[in-house]
């Protein structure tokens, strides 16, 4: 690297999620600020189906960067605006689009990933390393490939997990993340970013959380369910089935040695605690069915313990 500092390198940036979004002002504040930043469409969302901004397009909008919105960046416009502010690498981070040739073969791609390659590649790194209960996780640069998350690996760092939840555990990979994107562009910009392939072994694939997902199961290893609780807050919910059709969302989860059977509710230092096999899961927040997350002591003062309920 010269004494002037890193050569700015011209980019291009591809995203959608708040992970992605904390990454791209990284990057902006930095020496390769991109020079155009693409993500999806507003689209409904909530009860309300009212129309939401990807939070990258709102931060495009924050930082001042121009911004081109797409169903697909394979398509044609698409490819056209990025040609047009004549990129020497695109960045990828949680976009959720595949990207295909020709697009593909006309950019060189660096793909920042939140997992230590090769285990969980796919779309749900942070949410199964947690439910996975690994001790330790990260983020690497990747070379943008037609395989799933296989490209080979320029750089990484580890971090460990501890207690963390998803919200936690994503700041903190996204401040990495960026850290680490931004070092990959400066050596780009020397010509002096090398690349490993990853290999096959200690592959693990990262799906998409599926509804039955959600649902905490009493008949389950406290310490299981806790890590699906910490998973899945605050951004997806897991949830314990109550009577009929209603259920009770459940955050800020912690597994205890004990507890009552598995199934039924006890109050413990003002903490909702579900009986597990073994074990008991303390909550601090939950959520009624219709309602809004609340503490879990003020759930007890106003209507007490919930009835026992059934494994799944």
């Amino acid at each position: 690297m010269s004494d002037a500092g890193p050569r700015p390198v011209p980019t291009v940036y591809l995203g959608t999620s708040e992970f992605a979004a904390t990454v791209l002002r990284a990057v902006a504040a930095s020496p390769h600020r991109p020079r155009l930043v693409l993500t999806p469409p507003d689209r409904p969302s909530g009860r309300g189906r009212r129309l939401a901004t990807p939070p990258v397009a709102a931060a495009a909008a924050e930082l001042g960067i121009e911004l081109h919105q797409t169903e697909s960046v394979n398509r044609e416009e698409s490819r056209a605006a990025i040609a047009s502010v004549a990129p020497e690498v695109g960045l990828v981070c949680a976009f959720g689009q595949l990207i295909k040739d020709p697009l593909l073969a006309e950019l060189p791609m660096l793909n920042l990933h939140p997992s230590l390659l090769p285990r969980w590649r796919g779309a749900a790194p942070i949410e199964r390393s947690i439910m996975a209960g690994d001790e330790r996780t990260g983020a690497c640069v990747m070379r943008l490939t037609e395989g799933l998350d296989s490209g080979p690996v320029a750089l990484r760092e580890e971090l460990a997990i501890g207690s963390d939840d998803y919200g936690s555990l994503a700041e903190r990979l996204a401040e990495s993340g960026g850290k680490l994107l931004v070092e990959a562009l400066d050596r780009w910009g020397e010509g002096a970013l090398g690349f490993e392939e990853q290999g096959e072994e200690g592959v693990t694939y990262a799906e998409k959380i599926e509804a039955a997902e959600r649902r905490v199961d009493p008949g389950r290893a406290a310490a299981a369910e806790a890590a699906r609780v910490r998973a899945l807050s605050p951004h997806i919910g897991a949830y314990v089935a109550l009577d009929g059709d209603d259920r009770l969302g459940l955050r800020s989860g912690e597994p205890l040695g004990d507890g009552p059977p598995a199934g039924a509710f006890a109050a413990v230092d003002e903490r909702l605690v579900l009986g597990c096999s073994p074990g008991g899961l303390a909550v601090a927040e939950v959520q009624p069915s219709g309602g809004r997350w609340m503490a879990a002591a003020d759930f007890l003062r106003g209507r007490g313990l919930p009835d026992p309920v059934p494994s799944v």
